[in-house]
């Protein structure tokens, strides 16, 4: 299966510590080297980045590691292949254009027969289940919400029964988000920690490295990082129950849901 990561930040904030430790997970420490990609939102629109390369070692994560970038949100995927060749078009994150916004998603898991009618507005471009699965939920959100998004509401209750619904395929671990808002839902595995203040030292599982957290903020900041896997010994990682979801937003949780609820 593959890797997920994600961001939500009250401000601006570097991934780049974390970012360490999670490619390395893409041929290192672990299995998942079939390429990787991460998205940065800013003001005006999302940088994508993608490699076929294994994350550990692609020369591309290297420079944007050392390039720092800052940004409100950041999602980013490290790939083992179960659907579609190893190639730039099959890597994570997928982009998309919807309500005159740009949407990026990630996908870990394995869908089995699921071949949704598409009504050709949102196609994949590439071959694996992760992007029909995006075009899918794009294509259905447009016509539930044909005014568009207008309330984190109402989004989260279309997501989360979709989301469901193409979880019934197989196995459905998601992170989706336009920049303000970031959603995601666990089929099988999630986690998730909190930083704000004060600010303690955290170190990674993945690599010999830590770092000293107030040293690189201040008392209004706020994050929250989302991954597969926590990436870290001592923090806080609530770890997501079974077809859980939750929506995040400038750093904050702003709304979930478990199974039992949804019953």
């Amino acid at each position: 299966m593959c890797q997920l990561l994600g961001m939500s930040c009250k401000k601006p904030t570097s991934i780049g510590f974390s970012f360490e430790g999670f490619r390395a997970r893409g041929g290192l420490t672990d299995e998942h080297k079939d390429g990787w990609g991460i998205a940065f939102f800013n003001e005006a629109s999302v940088d994508v980045y993608v490699d076929h390369e294994p994350a550990a070692r692609s020369k591309l994560a290297d420079q944007v590691h050392s390039a720092d970038i800052k940004a409100k949100t950041i999602l980013a995927h490290i790939r083992k292949a179960t659907v579609g060749e190893v190639k730039l078009s099959n890597c994570h994150p997928f982009k998309r254009n919807l309500w005159n916004s740009e949407w990026v998603f990630c996908h870990n898991g394995d869908l089995k027969n699921f071949a949704p009618h598409l009504n050709g507005k949102f196609q994949p471009q590439g071959e694996t289940d992760s992007e029909l699965a995006f075009c899918y939920l794009l294509q259905q959100l447009e016509q539930e919400l044909p005014d568009g998004a207008t309330n984190a509401v109402d989004l989260f209750n279309v997501l989360d029964k979709l989301s469901r619904e193409i979880a019934a395929y197989g196995t459905f671990n998601i992170i989706l988000s336009n920049g303000e808002w970031l959603y995601t839902y666990c089929s099988t595995s999630l986690a998730y920690v909190e930083r704000k203040y004060p600010f303690t030292t955290v170190t990674l599982i993945d690599k010999d490295l830590s770092l000293d957290l107030s040293q690189h903020t201040t008392q209004e900041d706020k994050v929250i990082l989302i991954a597969t896997k926590p990436l870290t010994v001592n923090e806080n990682w609530k770890v997501y129950a079974e077809h859980e979801s939750r929506l995040f937003n400038d750093g904050e949780l702003l709304l979930e849901r478990n199974q039992l609820a949804a019953a």
